[in-house]
């Protein structure tokens, strides 16, 4: 039987499926398992051998992700922020409606996740965990009939299958299998609050900053305790660290404040349509309705009561023009606009303005 290196990565990959997440040691040793089986099957001197070194290891993670890419999915790692193992995932690279249909959950509970992730990553303070009474207040958001029970229900799902972390503490976080699969979507939605290493460059949502106040410095803990022995400074601002990363503010639940319930935050609109709302605003307070004067009758105006009503008709018929010259330019509209007025004035009855009429 022809033994081929294909042989191997097909077996490896299921084996990876059936596992879900997995450290590199695990991996390495599935892969180690994988060329055992196949050289067994072929019944002869071993075609392919095993390399425990890195770089071969390196090369046959490659080829695995040559064999995925035409179907968007790849072979990551990511370092554990608590333990800082290496661990391994087959996530996918595509987010759409053809990918979303592909998972275990319906799109209302996709929502639902996105929802809680986002309150995760606007926590403040930096502490990227979200209280789990915060979490199903996010049910109100998504203005759809899921319940608070479902709710409950998916939080249970997405813990148990490793797409969220619970605390002793009642807190949600991101797991690895998250910060895995789901980097590049945060990366790019929340690009202000998505935070890097400064050693490994890494998404962070646990380890510590710089006591410096606007230090820049992120770092995991695993990241600390590799660079603290060779030194003792801050690599950004130069400050001396203490010993133990305890010293330093911490990243993650650990800043959450005790006792105190989680705000919703949301994502901040861009400039440009912040200067589109205030341009807005602007538009509609200049032309705000005139208030109309009061004991409007022809037999009960003097002098003053008539350059009253003149004034009046005066920005009224401006408030007017402005509108026409904000008419949307393109197709004829569905209905003519028919401007009427000024109607002789009586009390309580001054009428000018734009009325559409329906062809």
């Amino acid at each position: 039987m022809a033994v081929h290196s294909n042989n191997v990565q097909h077996l490896f990959l299921q084996a990876v499926f059936s596992r879900g997440i997995l450290s590199f040691k695990h991996a390495q040793l599935l892969w180690k398992k994988c060329i055992d089986v196949v050289n067994k099957v072929a019944n002869r001197v071993p075609a392919i051998a095993f390399n425990e070194g890195r770089q071969a290891w390196d090369k046959f993670v490659t080829e695995i992700n040559t064999s995925l890419n035409p179907l968007d999915l790849e072979f990551r790692h990511l370092m554990d922020e608590q333990t800082g193992i290496e661990m391994y995932a087959v996530v996918n690279t595509k987010d759409d409606e053809i990918a979303q249909m592909a998972t275990d959950y319906t799109p209302l509970e996709i929502a639902y996740f996105k929802a809680v992730v986002e309150q995760i990553m606007l926590a403040s303070h930096e502490a990227y965990s979200v209280s789990s009474l915060a979490a199903l207040r996010e049910v109100s958001s998504l203005k759809s009939s899921m319940t608070k029970s479902q709710a409950e229900a998916v939080l249970a799902s997405l813990v148990a299958k490793g797409w969220l972390l619970k605390s002793k503490r009642a807190r949600y976080s991101l797991s690895t299998r998250a910060l895995l699969e789901l980097s590049p979507y945060l990366k790019s939605n929340y690009p202000e609050d998505c935070l890097e290493c400064t050693i490994c460059m890494e998404i962070i949502t646990r380890g510590a900053s710089c006591n410096t106040p606007n230090c820049k410095t992120r770092i995991h803990y695993h990241c600390f305790k590799k660079l603290r022995p060779r030194r003792g400074q801050c690599p950004t601002c130069g400050v001396d660290w203490p010993q133990d990363i305890m010293g330093l503010k911490p990243v993650g639940e650990a800043a959450a404040k005790g006792g105190q319930e989680d705000g919703r935050r949301t994502r901040n609109k861009s400039t440009t349509a912040s200067d589109e709302d205030e341009d807005e605003m602007r538009m509609d307070e200049d032309e705000a309705e005139p208030s109309q004067p009061s004991n409007l009758s022809p037999s009960n105006l003097n002098d003053a009561g008539r350059k009253r009503l003149s004034r009046w008709k005066t920005k009224t018929r401006k408030r007017t023009r402005n509108r026409m010259t904000r008419l949307p330019a393109g197709p004829k509209p569905t209905c003519s606009v028919v401007l009427l007025g000024p109607v002789e004035p009586t009390f309580n009855n001054v009428f000018y303005g734009l009325f559409p009429i329906n062809k």
